[in-house]
């Protein structure tokens, strides 16, 4: 996984182009936006102030998540496959991940752990359990883990998947799967939610409408927390 993202990482935010993901929000800083405005919604329900907590973004590539979300805690950093991709993060904390379902950090040593778009790169059932127990491994007790992904019930995200070259290898996994792995690595508390049913336009003035839609299973991602 690692070596197939060094040779994208050069024109990686071109490789993300298509016509219909553009029409819904041009450039990705829109989809980085709604995935941490989730991610702050849910965190500040459980009424734990950000910057008292420690997170890892797993598979943070060029860290466009991290960099957003990094000044809200007390400590933040990422780890990837693909040291192609962490050299556009050096002014980040990031570390290189060397095999796909070993995480490199201590053991509980993360308030948070989010793994967003990470899940579908990985084709093989078994190191995607393995990663998932690993996730549990670097959580604190109590700890919380978010993955986002795209959601496989929608048409529109199936087709885009579907012609991009970053994600030619891709095995997209419903909510379904996502949560039976959490589950099975023996985290609970399950919080889900659907979003990215609205164009960035139009979200703009309807937010409200995600909201009342989180679950209805076709938004083109979905969300899925768990606890330790």
């Amino acid at each position: 996984m690692g070596a197939e993202f060094d040779d994208y990482a050069t024109a990686y935010h071109q490789f993300l182009s298509d016509p219909l993901r553009d029409k819904f929000a041009p450039g990705s800083q829109f989809f980085t936006l709604r995935k941490w405005e989730l991610i702050q919604k849910f965190l500040d329900s459980y009424k734990v102030p950000s910057h008292e907590q420690t997170w890892l973004d797993l598979g943070c590539g060029f860290s466009d998540l991290l960099r957003l979300g990094q000044s809200f805690f007390k400590e933040a950093v990422g780890c990837d496959p693909s040291s192609e991709m962490l050299a556009h993060a050096r002014d980040l904390r990031v570390r290189l991940q060397n095999r796909p379902d070993q995480i490199p950090f201590d053991s509980e040593t993360f308030d948070l752990v989010t793994a967003v778009c990470v899940y579908h790169h990985i084709p093989s059932r078994q190191i995607r359990a393995s990663l998932t127990t690993e996730i549990k491994r670097v959580l604190k007790p109590g700890g919380v883990v978010c993955l986002i992904e795209h959601n496989p019930l929608n048409p529109i995200t199936r087709l885009i998947v579907s012609r991009s070259a970053l994600d030619v290898n891709a095995r997209l996994l419903g909510i379904g799967e996502s949560t039976e792995l959490l589950r099975a690595a023996g985290l609970h508390r399950f919080s889900k939610q659907f979003f990215l049913y609205l164009p960035e336009a139009l979200y703009r003035r309807f937010a409200f409408l995600e909201a009342w839609l989180r679950s209805v299973p076709f938004g083109g991602q979905y969300a899925v927390f768990a606890q330790k």
